[in-house]
C-alpha cells in the first residue's frame, strides 16, 4: 500500500539548498512515509493538511487517499513552517 510523493517546487526548493546528510535524511523519511503514510502523519488542526516532524524540520501535506498520493505543499524549519 505505497503512496506516491510529489513536492511543490518551492518546498523542494528549501530542500536542495540543505547540507546533503540532511537531505539525505529526509529523504529516507518521506521513503518510509510512502510506506505506511498514517503512522507519521498527524493532522494539522484548523487545517485538511497533515504535519510531519523530521528532526528540526516540518513538511505540511496533503493526502489524497484515492489516488494514493501525498503532496509536500510546505517544507521548512520548525520556527519558520507554521508561519507560511
Amino acid at each position: 500500500m505505497s503512496y506516491t510523493l510529489k513536492w511543490h517546487p518551492q518546498a523542494f526548493k528549501i530542500l536542495k539548498k540543505l547540507p546533503k546528510p540532511i537531505i539525505k535524511r529526509v529523504l529516507d523519511k518521506f521513503d518510509e512515509i510512502g510506506n505506511d503514510p498514517f503512522r507519521y502523519l498527524e493532522h494539522y488542526e484548523g487545517s485538511e493538511l497533515y504535519k510531519i516532524r523530521i528532526g528540526g524540520y516540518r513538511a505540511l501535506a496533503e493526502v489524497i487517499i484515492k489516488d494514493k498520493l501525498i503532496l509536500i505543499k510546505v517544507f521548512d524549519k520548525r520556527g519558520r513552517v507554521y508561519k507560511r
